[in-house]
Order: C-alpha cells, then sequence, then structure tokens
C-alpha cells in the first residue's frame, strides 16, 4: 500500500533524486577514465564536480540580441520539470503526492521539457542553440509517441494512472516481464528526453553543443544537470511502471526501491556511452514504421488480458 508522504518528503525526493544523478554522473566519469586508459582512482569519480564551482562563478556569455527572459526560463524548467515528476514516484511504501494521475502528471512533467530545451535554444538568438532547439522538437516529436503507448501499456494493466497502483498490480510478474516492448521502449524514450547516449542529437559535437553552446556558467550548468536528473528520475519510474516497485523478498521496500533504480540507471548509463546517435529524422522513419505499430500491439496485449478477466 502507497502512503502519501509527510512535509519532509518534499526535501526529501529532491534530495534522493540529485544524489542519483550525481551518482550516474561519477559512474560515467569512472567510465571514461577506464576507456582512456586512465587509473580508476576516487578523482576520476569526482572529478565532474570540481568545475561546480567555477562554473557557479563564472559570468553568462554575452550575445548581441538575446531574448534573455526565455532564456532563463528555458534553462531552469529542464531541471526544476525533471524534480517535480518525482512527486508521484513511489519509493517503497512512500510518495510524495499519491494522485490518481500520476501517470499523466510525469508524462506532462516531461512534455514541459520539450519547452525548455526549445527556449533554450530559442533565447540566445544564436545559430547553433536555435538549430540544437529544434533538433530536440524533431526528435520529442519521434519519440513521444512510443513513450506514451508504453505508459499506456503498463497503466491499462493496473487499470489506473496512479502510480503506486501500478506497482501494486504486478504481484509475482513485472510488467517488464511480459510487456517487454513497453519496457524497452520507455527505457529509450528515457534517454531520450535526457538528450543522452543516442539521443544527443540536440547537443551534438557537428553544432559545437547544440542547445548547449552558447550556454555558460550556471546556465550551462543548470542544463547539464537537468540531463542527468531526467535520467535519474526516469530509472526511478521504471521501477514502479516495470519492474514491480519495492516489491521483493528480504529487504524493506525501500530498499528494493533503491536497488532497482541503481540498476536501471546503470543500465541507461552504459547505454548512453554504447550506442551510436541517431539523427532525428532516422528516428522519425523507424518510429513510425516499427515502434509506433509494435507499442500499439503492446497496449493492446493487456487490454485484452482485462477484458478475459
Amino acid at each position: 500500500m502507497v502512503e502519501a508522504g509527510a512535509w519532509w518528503t518534499l526535501l526529501a525526493a529532491p534530495a534522493l533524486l540529485l544524489a542519483l544523478a550525481a551518482l550516474a554522473v561519477a559512474g560515467n566519469a569512472v567510465l571514461d577514465a577506464r576507456d582512456a586508459g586512465r587509473p580508476l582512482t576516487p578523482a576520476a569519480a569526482v572529478g565532474p564536480f570540481l568545475g561546480v564551482p567555477r562554473a557557479l562563478l563564472k559570468q553568462p556569455r554575452r550575445l548581441p540580441a538575446p531574448d534573455v527572459l526565455l532564456w532563463r526560463a528555458g534553462v531552469i524548467t529542464v531541471p526544476v520539470a525533471a524534480v517535480l515528476s518525482t512527486l508521484v514516484i513511489p519509493f517503497g511504501h512512500t510518495v510524495v503526492a499519491d494522485v490518481s494521475v500520476g501517470v499523466v502528471w510525469f508524462n506532462a512533467m516531461e512534455v514541459l521539457t520539450w519547452a525548455g530545451l526549445w527556449l533554450a535554444g530559442w533565447g540566445p538568438n544564436a545559430a547553433f542553440s536555435l538549430i540544437g532547439g529544434y533538433r530536440f522538437l524533431a526528435q520529442g516529436l519521434a519519440y513521444e509517441l512510443p513513450l506514451m503507448f508504453a505508459l499506456i501499456s503498463a497503466a491499462t494493466g493496473a487499470q489506473s494512472l496512479r502510480v503506486g497502483d501500478i506497482a501494486a498490480a504486478q504481484h509475482g510478474l513485472w510488467y517488464a516481464v511480459w510487456m517487454p516492448v513497453a519496457f524497452v521502449v520507455y527505457l529509450a524514450g528515457v534517454l531520450a528526453f535526457s538528450f543522452l547516449g543516442p539521443f544527443a542529437y540536440p547537443a551534438g559535437p557537428d553544432l559545437a553543443g547544440g542547445v548547449l553552446s552558447d550556454a555558460a556558467g550556471p546556465d550551462r550548468l543548470l542544463l547539464q544537470a537537468g540531463r542527468w536528473l531526467w535520467l535519474a528520475a526516469g530509472a526511478a519510474m521504471a521501477v514502479p511502471l516495470f519492474l514491480g516497485g519495492g516489491a521483493g523478498p528480504g529487504l524493506p521496500a525501500w530498499a528494493w526501491s533503491l536497488v532497482k533504480t541503481l540498476l536501471v540507471l546503470a543500465a541507461l548509463v552504459v547505454a548512453a556511452r554504447r550506442l551510436p546517435v541517431i539523427r532525428a529524422d532516422r528516428y522519425v522513419e523507424l518510429t513510425w514504421v516499427v515502434l509506433i505499430p509494435l507499442t500499439i500491439v503492446q497496449a493492446l496485449v493487456p487490454a485484452l488480458v482485462d477484458l478475459n478477466r
């Protein structure tokens, strides 16, 4: 049974999300060091965080005619939306807001990132960042429909949009087992709205960083933090949606939620490093020809099971 959290969970949820994102960044840095042949020391994991104080003190980049208000709004929206998405994610038996439309809330916060990234690309009034913003819109048009069908599959199986109900409905058989297409498509969606790995096209090196190209100091730090916060939030949401939530033998529910989240997060970090970047136009073709038909069929499976009960 999932219970709405007390006031302290309003602080605990963002703190936990930040800790998970920091672990993902540290793990990625360690893998960088290993691939480069450098010694795997604690300094390798701490390295990405040493530049944070310097970034906070660095002056934002000055451009000829930026729309500062929209630019700042976009930069702030990305990490804030990631934090707000965690309000409906149960951790063990506790959730900050056990709302009846938790799946819709999570999806709405993810879509809000579209606006944030586009504004972050539009605001500087510069070519590379603007193209990066439009790339994210094109990428979003490709990944969003399969992602929504993946979420619908889990909600249909539980006959509820409440995230806690979805976790409880899985009993001894996780949705990842009998909804594998939805699970894989959801994980791909997490990488896409984090614009990492194969979906780093909006921040591609061919555009000198795309949406990140004109961001400096705190602005760049917030955008980069937003990417990893979203990766951590997506990993945490995968647990109640497809991995049975906090259910498991021997350990408390919160411990199982943590273990499962860390495993999903580790898999996403490795996938983000190993998979090549996909151009948005090619992913659109893959989506409409392959992924949307597959996810529609996947969504029909729990609907037919429910009808036959």
